[in-house]
């Protein structure tokens, strides 16, 4: 019951941080198209607690964003749940299979390529009818705008969540809401973090060019 209780208890604090970086965390990319990190909170629970987790967030954050702060309807909440689980549920997958910092890695990097592929196929399939842009106007902004866009968040999604994994992680094992590690303690190596380090500074790079802002 406790367990239970505590599920329940994380599935809703994790909608309810998402819900609110989407609405305060919005940063204009390029055209309509805007970034949040709401998928990286939804990515860390489902890395700790399985693809399920993830899956459970992305559509409850969803559904509320559709009904509250989204002009876009039932396709955009659509859309946006296809997005976040081709990103955090391909990342938990792999992770929950494979927990060791290569399994991380992998994770990340297949839910970065799988959320850009799915993307492109959606936004040229289903971005017509809700936005009521002509198939051809979508197909001629398919390399000019939404790959760069889906790189970008997909590169911020996954340096961002790598980051923070590990104190998210001793956190919740110091507050109680996950049981200490049973394994010996290796040093993790800088070579990665710094990695991630260098995608995210390279993608806000990427999204000042954008902005004309450098």
């Amino acid at each position: 019951m406790k367990s239970k209780t505590q599920k329940i208890t994380t599935i809703a604090m994790l909608c309810a941080i998402a819900y609110i970086v989407t609405a305060v965390g919005r940063i204009p990319v390029v055209l309509f198209l805007k970034y949040d990190p709401s998928d990286v909170i939804v990515t860390l629970g489902g890395l700790i607690w399985g693809p399920m987790t993830s899956l459970i967030v992305s559509v409850i954050v969803a559904v509320t964003e559709m009904m509250t702060l989204s002009d876009t309807g039932i396709i955009g909440c659509v859309m946006n749940i296809v997005s976040t689980c081709s990103f955090a549920c391909t990342a938990s997958a792999v992770y929950k299979k494979k927990r060791t910092l290569s399994g991380a890695v992998t994770g990340l990097v297949s839910g970065y390529a799988v959320m850009t592929t799915v993307m492109m196929i959606w936004n040229y399939s289903v971005t017509p009818l809700y936005m009521g842009y002509p198939r051809e106007a979508v197909a001629e902004l398919l390399l000019p705008a939404f790959l760069p866009y889906n790189l970008l968040k997909g590169g911020l999604n996954a340096g961002i969540t790598f980051l923070l994994y590990k104190p998210v992680v001793t956190a919740l094992r110091k507050s109680g809401y996950l049981s200490p590690s049973n394994g010996n303690r290796k040093s993790r190596s800088r070579g990665p973090a710094l990695l991630a380090c260098a995608v995210i500074l390279t993608c806000i790079l990427f999204l000042l060019s954008l902005n004309g802002i450098i």
